[in-house]
């Protein structure tokens, strides 16, 4: 070995290298650095923290979310709020404030519950109730048992926190349990608040114990406990338990619309003023099947029905064989209208006139011609049509409502809620004319044959109108035009309207010619008179067929026509032979 003599003479070897020793220590820091790593990654949690209910009360869940408002009661006395009910069971529900009233419509029923009654109605009739419906600080509190009646729902409440689980019939629970150790009794399953190891534990789970779940994320399940208490656990360590169906109520027999033919339904609308027609006079309809007299019209803002009815006419439908579905109009009076529809019971009064009348004629249905009306009326309309279905269900009646083509018109046409109503009635009737309306500043067909088929389709496809409740309005009318020059250059457009042969004797008088308009699907006649330009766009055979074609077109419900007594009597002719045709 190489040595080294210092300045004395005295030979000094070389220092060992200390390497090792400091690789040693760096390996003892790195595995007590991994250690802690390890320990900080994977060691799991094992704090507890107390789950509470974010301050509620007595929390509702439903499809593991927890509500907003709370329940109240108990048991029999446990109420659900207004709020929720609405929003989970019924959005057609609707509180009263005027009257502090809840009503609820169903398909067959029309329920009234009033605040600290027990007594309420159903379609009018009285029940008992075990618990009323209830006013609190924080809104109103329905009781469970009609709910429960009504809806199918079930409710369930744990009996250790008071929270109320919310199921609907038909859906279905998914049920886990906590994974068992063999040998080890005492052993728990952790559910933990986040879905990690890392978060505290909310509950120690026995083994065995269910839970409910709701909602896979990665390895881990969200889970609620019985007591309403939710959390995650790891999948491994739970099982399939089994799969829970909430039971469904017994089916309600439906009220299933009388079908005047086994066909296509051939309505028209008898136009009555002051006085009925004189029904000797009327000549033969062939294939009509149902009459629509304007008999009942809204008198006041109270609810109040004018009643222009004649016993004599409905006698010569029915040895007719023909149906009465008695029109009821609201005058086109916007603000009658709205203060006839503002409360229950006006439009209960209403309603029992109308179910009144019906039983005093023999009526078949009511027909619903409300026009003209604020777009702030529209969900009352619905409403009261809600209201009135059921009660003349009751009765046998069958229950249509016009409705225009789709529009940016609030008062003509986005007033009504064609998608809730056709949920309710039987039937709806397009009033598929006056596309160039009476005041029009331009001269147009009433109904071209392209505007109409549009309007069709648009309720078809737009407001997903099942085709089979829809029934086509068509017009026996046309107007006669006259554009009229002006001195400052501009034209003055005015119109009358005439019924369907009106245009035939003028071109018969003064030997026209009248041409096919392919624009509207109509044959077209114009002519001079007195200086002016006079523009007819003719109804008659040709449009008639073309319209009705459109009823099979599309295979809607049926025909409906305005009025009776504007037509050629070849019309229903016309009519059936396409409504009929193979």
């Amino acid at each position: 070995m190489e040595s080294m003599m210092d300045r004395s003479g005295t030979i000094r070897r070389r220092r060992r290298r200390k390497w090792p020793w400091f690789l040693f220590t760096l390996a003892i820091i790195c595995g007590a650095l991994l250690g802690t790593y390890a320990y900080i990654v994977y060691m799991p949690n094992s704090k507890h923290v107390q789950p509470d209910f974010s301050g509620n009360p007595k929390p509702v869940f439903y499809n593991g979310m927890q509500l907003e408002q709370p329940a109240i009661g108990h048991n029999e006395s446990l109420k659900l709020s207004f709020e929720i009910v609405k929003e989970r069971i019924d959005p057609a529900l609707i509180y009263e404030k005027a009257s502090e009233s809840v009503i609820i419509t169903t398909q067959d029923k029309v329920m009234r519950l009033r605040t600290s009654q027990l007594t309420g109605m159903v379609n009018e009739k009285p029940f008992t109730l075990k618990f009323p419906l209830e006013k609190a600080d924080n809104g109103v509190y329905l009781p469970i048992d009609p709910l429960k009646d009504l809806y199918g729902i079930e409710l369930r409440e744990a009996a250790e926190t008071g929270a109320v689980f919310l199921f609907k019939e038909g859906e279905k629970i998914r049920w886990e349990r906590a994974i068992t150790y063999p040998g080890k009794p005492e052993r728990t399953v952790p559910m933990r608040r986040d879905p990690s190891i890392k978060s505290p534990i909310y509950a120690d789970l026995k083994q065995g114990e269910e839970v409910m779940v709701w909602k896979d994320q990665d390895e881990w399940l969200q889970v609620q406990r019985k007591d309403g208490h939710m959390g995650y656990v790891r999948k491994d360590h739970l099982e399939t338990s089994r799969e829970e169906i909430i039971p469904k109520q017994a089916p309600q027999p439906e009220f299933v619309p009388k079908q005047p033919v086994a066909g296509k339904i051939n309505m028209t609308w008898e136009q009555v003023f002051n006085k009925n027609p004189d029904t000797s006079k009327i000549p033969p309809m062939p294939g009509l099947d149902v009459v629509s007299p304007t008999w009942f019209q809204l008198e006041d803002g109270e609810g109040n029905i004018k009643n222009n009815a004649d016993p004599a006419y409905v006698k010569w439908a029915h040895n007719n064989g023909y149906q009465v579905w008695a029109l009821f109009s609201n005058g086109f009076e916007p603000k009658r209208t709205t203060e006839a529809l503002a409360t229950y019971d006006k439009r209960m009064k209403m309603i029992k006139q109308l179910l009144s009348f019906a039983q005093m004629y023999s009526l078949q249905g009511i027909n619903i011609d409300f026009e003209n009306v604020n777009l702030k009326d529209k969900q009352n309309l619905v409403q009261f049509v809600r209201e009135m279905t059921p009660l003349l269900h009751e009765q046998g009646l069958i229950v249509s409502i016009d409705v225009t083509a789709l529009s940016s018109s609030e008062s003509w046409s986005m007033f009504y809620d064609r998608k809730a109503l056709v949920e309710v009635v039987d039937y709806l009737v397009l009033m598929a004319y006056d596309e160039h309306w009476a005041s029009s500043p331009k001269a147009g067909s009433v109904a071209s044959l392209p505007w109409v088929e549009k309007s069709v389709a648009d309720l078809l496809n737009q407001e997903k109108i099942p085709p089979q409740k829809l029934i086509l309005g068509i017009p026996f009318y046309t107007r006669v035009w006259t554009e009229e020059l002006q001195k400052d250059g501009k034209t003055k457009v005015s119109a009358r309207s005439v019924y369907m042969d009106m245009p035939q004797r003028v071109i018969k008088e003064m030997k026209l010619t009248p041409v096919f308009s392919p624009e509207t699907g109509q044959n077209y006649v114009e002519y001079k008179e007195d200086g002016n330009l006079k523009r007819i766009w003719i109804e008659d055979e040709t449009s008639v067929r073309a319209r009705i074609a459109l009823v099979r077109k599309y295979d809607l419900a049926g025909v409906a026509s305005w009025t009776r007594g504007y037509e050629n009597p070849e019309a229903w002719k016309w009519i059936q032979s396409v409504l009929d045709a193979p």
